[in-house]
């Protein structure tokens, strides 16, 4: 089957400059790394694909779900979508405990989750995630790895069909984005999730990638290379492709 089938074009303007971006993938494994340089269009290809951003043409399904398709006229709210999005920043809300910005995953409206309110869906994510020692700490109060793990079971706690990251390593420091691509791909494993990674890190993709789809100025490249994965688990079987 199918994982990743991706058509996305959109203009974009900037003031006198133009943009365009013209993306096309088809993936049947289901860790993808978006690979390329900064301004390259990755970042805008994630967001057209959560539906923070709609593309001008194209279609976007996910293991055969169609979340979007500009020809019907199809175009499901980013909450219908049912994507978990992890972004460089991490996004976390800096009023609110880890428990609570966990638990805001599961809230449809913006009102704050309750302080003392303890949902077992959160709580499997809290002690998955090891941070029962923080669970009542603020932002502030982390380490960059625990901000990290906070954003992520928040995209985890309502059990999103896929998950989509950008950049979740880059303001950490070596040994521990190592160490937390491992534990990205352990948990990927075991849910059988289909991830979508946006970086422009090497050790990210060596790690993590199936399949490698290089982004350059709003295109897939063909001449990517892929390198040997540093994790057993993580064999790239497709290489990069713009179909």
């Amino acid at each position: 089957m199918t994982v990743w089938d991706v058509s996305l074009h959109k203009r974009l303007r900037h003031g006198a400059s133009h943009f365009e971006l013209d993306v096309q993938l088809r993936c049947e494994l289901p860790r993808v790394v978006l690979y390329g340089p900064s301004g390259a269009g990755k970042t805008q290809t994630l967001r057209m694909i959560a539906g923070i951003s709609r593309p001008d043409a194209g279609h976007v399904r996910i293991a055969g779900r169609e979340l979007f398709d500009q020809a019907s006229g199809l175009c499901l709210s980013p909450q219908d979508r049912r994507l978990g999005c992890v972004f460089q920043d991490y996004a976390l809300f800096p009023h609110l405990t880890v428990r609570q910005n966990i638990a805001f995953g599961l809230h449809r409206s913006w009102r704050n989750p309750r302080r003392v309110a303890r949902d077992p869906r959160v709580e499997r994510w809290i002690e998955q995630c090891r941070l029962q020692a923080v669970a009542g700490h603020c932002p502030h109060q982390l380490s960059g790895g625990q901000r990290q793990r906070t954003a992520l079971a928040r995209a985890l706690v309502n059990e999103p069909s896929a998950l989509l990251l950008d950049e979740p390593f880059a303001a950490l420091d070596k040994g521990l984005r190592q160490r937390l691509r491992e534990e990205l791909l352990e948990l990927q494993v075991t849910l059988q999730l289909p991830l979508l990674l946006i970086t422009h890190d090497d050790e990210d993709l060596r790690c993590l990638a199936q399949t490698v789809v290089q982004i350059e100025g709003g295109r897939v490249s063909d001449d990517a290379l892929i390198s040997p994965p540093l994790h057993p688990r993580a064999r790239p079987q497709v290489r990069p492709q713009g179909l």
